[in-house]
């Protein structure tokens, strides 16, 4: 057999064992139930960071807003490791907006995990390497993805989905933040397409990019935080950006937090600034699916802080401003409101365990205690609710 024949035929063997493998993967997907949870039941995921298997933790969500662990997935990937926080952002585990895919980053081996979504369990189906040094967050909008890398010279990478979410690389989709280690924390994706939002932590500033139509990003703009310790944002429903922000380094109840508008240059013009959260290491919020509250977790003090989002986008306290307590010493980090809008819920590094409230109509929170029984301050990072 001379080597033309030999090599057709080998190039054969490989598109046959392609096809193969996909239509394993398919008939996978498509054996899995991805129906909605019953009636007011739902799950909640965690994400381990464990620097040699980074694993995804379910539990099951009753109707009356009680959980029970119900499994374990493996990302395929590694964390970072570390205690406390060690990501130092909002996004590591992030929900697709219709809630059929879950995006896991693994900053210790450098690549993103996707997960199909069937109820409480999840089924790997891609692993796609980040573009960069240290994945901590992910956003998803509409089919395009954006990976926010935190090591090295950070940057922001795109990405488009493709069959049961598999990501695919856009030329050219990546851009650097304003300089080296300036801490990149956080992502968001503007409802109308148009900007992607980072927080710089180190930096305190708030980037923007325009999205343009192939899903390349344009220029930086660099926006000054109007706080110090501007942490983690989000967009609210109504297109405008809220940022919690830490406060100065040692002050007492300091923490705050902002909202703005997005101006056609990527300019941020500020609605709300520095409203007080009376909580201490204010670096998570979560708005609620219609954009009428948005929750800061306060890790220093093991509360959480709620806020109305008036049709303007400017922010009042609800209540008195402290919606909710953890147990002391819980360091309750990330924060997560299910997609109907009825319960919260935080990872509590501290006390190994989760926080569970109840969202009330004014927007008040009642505790239903605590659940899971996870590793005490391990390196648990990124939280997401269904």
């Amino acid at each position: 057999m001379n080597q033309t024949k030999r090599y057709r035929m080998f190039a054969t063997a490989i598109v046959a064992i392609s096809a193969i493998a996909s239509l394993q993967a398919a008939a996978q997907v498509s054996n899995l139930s991805f129906g909605k949870p019953a009636p007011g039941a739902g799950a909640v995921f965690v994400m381990t960071n464990d620097a040699d298997r980074n694993e995804i933790v379910a539990f099951a969500r009753s109707s009356n807003g009680q959980l029970n662990q119900s499994g374990r997935f493996a990302t395929g990937g590694r964390g970072s490791g570390g205690v406390t926080d060690p990501l130092e952002s909002q996004g590591s585990l992030t929900l697709s907006q219709d809630h059929s895919v879950l995006f896991a980053a693994n900053a210790g081996s450098g690549d993103i995990s996707v997960f199909r979504v069937a109820g409480r369990n999840l089924l790997l189906v891609d692993r796609q390497a980040s573009g960069g040094s240290q994945p901590v967050a992910v956003a998803e909008r509409h089919g395009l993805v954006y990976v926010l890398n935190s090591g090295g010279a950070g940057s922001v990478v795109g990405f488009r989905t493709g069959f049961a979410g598999r990501l695919q690389p856009i030329k050219d989709a990546t851009v650097f933040l304003s300089a080296n280690a300036t801490g990149g924390a956080s992502l968001s994706i503007s409802p109308d397409g148009q900007f992607v939002l980072v927080s710089e932590r180190i930096a305190n500033t708030i980037d923007a990019f325009r999205i343009h139509p192939d899903g390349t990003l344009g220029a930086i703009v660099v926006n000054p935080s109007s706080a110090p310790g501007a942490f983690s944002l989000q967009f609210a429903p109504d297109g405008k950006a809220i940022v919690s922000e830490t406060g100065p380094a040692g002050a007492s109840h300091a923490s705050t937090i902002s909202s703005y508008s997005v101006t056609a240059s990527g300019a941020l013009v500020a609605v709300s600034q520095s409203v007080p959260a009376f909580g201490d290491a204010n670096c998570w919020n979560a708005i609620t699916p219609d954009g009428k509250h948005v929750y800061t977790s306060n890790a220093a003090s093991a509360s959480i802080s709620g806020f109305n989002i008036g049709d303007d986008g400017t922010l009042t306290p609800i209540g008195s401003t402290v919606v909710g307590n953890n147990p002391p010493g819980s360091t309750n980090l990330d924060i997560a409101v299910t997609a109907d809008g009825q319960y919260l819920y935080t990872i509590n590094s501290g006390t190994g365990d989760l926080g569970a409230f109840r969202i009330e109509h004014d927007g008040t929170l009642t505790s239903l205690g605590q659940a899971g029984e996870l590793p005490k301050s391990s390196g648990f990072n990124g939280i997401a609710a269904l």
